[in-house]
């Protein structure tokens, strides 16, 4: 039977796959997600040993092109994104006009003038208006959010996996870099060494049409490899392990960025948003 919040909650292209698992389903960012599948306990302690795998297509991702692209960046983030280059992704957030954080995010740099930026679930809308008020350059924008899946394979024995499905060398992708290959037949798969879990691995950014084969693929694959899937639940447990940052627990709108750790990733070799506030707060 429908509850009302069923009803209204948005779906991931894998959430009949969730279904199927037996998968515990609860509203999370205007979605109907995983919340967990076999137990906190042992989704989080297979992620440190084997490989866990999520379904974290609830997340936001917008395109950045055009000359003034990383003018734009650089105006709205705390990082200096004139370092990146093809290949290469940076932790950021967006300082608001108070010195707080509209959200963190990854900056994506895809090719020359062609980025993309990986936001919150919870704050699509938010960030979405946030990125448009703020372009007064003209870069052009998109949200392929609604047509991105995002499949994390997380954990020590996930490179050895993801490996049998693509021509890439995936042992070269360094932390916080990205190529884009073949999984399987399938082409134009973004393998990202990044995650929310710090056991390593990659997140698979996919074309919504094929990532139920993506995650058919990954879950028949080899057993030497124990694949299990992995919830939201154990996800904010391995997330809060390795002290990464949660939007909206640990920081919000009103959170310094120096108070909450981010000093690392605010870089006034450069101007942007909030800039002077945020350096007398560190000062």
């Amino acid at each position: 039977m429908l509850t009302a919040w069923n009803k209204l909650m948005k779906k991931t292209a894998l959430f009949k796959k969730h279904i199927d698992l037996g998968a515990k389903m609860v509203p999370f960012a205007g979605y109907e997600m995983p919340v967990q599948y076999s137990g906190v306990n042992s989704e989080h302690i297979n992620v440190r040993e084997n490989v866990g795998v999520f379904d974290v297509s609830h997340m936001g991702e917008f395109l950045v092109k055009g000359v003034n692209a990383l003018k734009l960046i650089q105006k709205i983030s705390s990082n200096d994104a004139s370092v990146l280059f093809p290949g290469r992704a940076q932790y950021a957030y967006f300082p608001n006009n108070n010195g707080g954080i509209v959200d963190d995010m990854i900056t994506y740099m895809i090719d020359e003038n062609h980025y993309m930026l990986v936001v919150n679930a919870s704050n699509i809308e938010k960030d979405w208006e946030w990125i448009n008020r703020q372009n007064n350059c003209n870069a052009q924008l998109e949200n392929i959010s609604d047509k991105t899946s995002l499949i994390a394979v997380q954990g020590p024995k996930a490179t050895e996996l993801l490996q049998e499905f693509t021509d890439l060398n995936l042992s070269e992708i360094k932390f916080y870099h990205f190529m884009n290959g073949n999984f399987s037949v399938f082409k134009d798969v973004i393998f990202s060494a990044t995650g929310y879990t710090g056991s390593g691995g990659f997140e698979l950014y996919v074309p919504n049409e094929i990532a139920e084969d993506i995650w058919d693929l990954i879950f028949n694959s080899n057993s030497k490899f124990g694949v299990l899937p992995a919830g939201l639940a154990s996800r904010d447990t391995l997330r809060l392990e390795m002290g990464y940052c949660l939007y909206g627990n640990d920081i919000n709108d009103n959170t310094s960025p120096i108070s909450a750790g981010l000093g690392w990733v605010t870089k006034f070799s450069k101007s942007f948003i909030s800039d002077d506030l945020i350096k007398k707060d560190r000062e």
